[in-house]
């Protein structure tokens, strides 16, 4: 019975939220409207949130010895893998902010007392094992086309990787991949959790409905792909501190979109009001 509801929820049967067709500009409007919520409070945002660059900075340190070098690249950009899942805490605030329920920092960890955690666990569980996936293909790309050998240090790798051709096609291939991984994540998590922490449809529900709203609005979510993609960038070219900011506001406008492209449940009281 415990499998059964991480995959149908707390219905008998799965029970698959509708979606519907959003614009560019309802994209953006999500991204103000994380943006306001952020600068509600954003202390307590960014104290949740200063563990993302710290983490990032940890991967820094892990890989700087040179055996570990190649997989820097692939551990901070696979790192945005488990975003959706890290940013659970930031949809709990944005929720109860839409119910006008106190927001203070400590709530952003009630979501362990959510009905719906074996499904939230679950999906997470999937993203984990697409980021191990992921390191997996970028080191076996790494060797197969530069050998088992590591690289004599972090210049030496430097210049295998922008001064050769080897590194040119790696770039290449690796960029290709890396694409093919977050396209995946995109389609399969883009609301599941906001889905999930919402109401409690299971785990293929949540799954299934991120792609129905992927494939019914293909360009929307495109531009959304990139602005997360962007964002993300820019953070880990501030030595990870924007992280501290792009985060959380990235995590409270994905709530924000799921409400935009999810039609909310007959009894939604808080859609309802508005």
């Amino acid at each position: 019975m415990a499998q059964f509801h991480v995959i149908a929820g707390a219905s008998e049967t799965n029970v698959y939220p509708d979606v519907r067709k959003i614009s560019v500009a309802d994209v953006f409007a999500a991204l103000r409207e994380g943006l306001d919520d952020f600068w509600d409070k954003p202390s307590h945002y960014v104290f949740l949130c200063l563990i993302y660059p710290i983490v990032g900075l940890v991967l820094i340190r892990w890989t700087s010895g040179a055996n570990l070098v190649p997989l820097l690249f692939p551990l901070m950009s696979g790192f945005a893998l488990v975003g959706p899942f890290a940013a659970l805490g930031l949809y709990e605030i944005s929720r109860r902010r839409e119910l006008h329920l106190d927001t203070s920092w400590k709530h952003a960890l009630e979501v362990r007392q959510s009905p719906a955690i074996p499904s939230i666990l679950a999906v997470g569980v999937m993203l984990v094992v697409f980021f191990i996936a992921w390191i997996l293909v970028a080191q076996a790309l790494y060797t197969n086309i530069f050998g088992p050998q590591a690289p004599e240090s972090i210049s030496a790798f430097m210049n295998q990787v922008f001064n050769t051709p080897e590194g040119q096609r790696m770039i290449l291939l690796g960029n290709g991949i890396g694409f093919v991984f977050a396209l995946v994540v995109l389609c399969t998590t883009v609301v599941a959790f906001p889905v999930l922490l919402d109401r409690d449809v299971g785990a293929l529900a949540a799954v299934v409905t991120s792609v129905k709203a992927v494939v019914a609005n293909p360009i929307p979510m495109a531009v959304w792909g990139l602005i997360v993609a962007a964002l993300l960038l820019v953070g880990f070219l501030t030595l990870f501190v924007g992280l501290a900011v792009f985060i959380p506001v990235l995590g409270h406008a994905t709530w924000h979109l799921y409400r935009k492209v999810v039609v909310p449940a007959p009894n939604d009281a808080s859609m309802m009001s508005r």
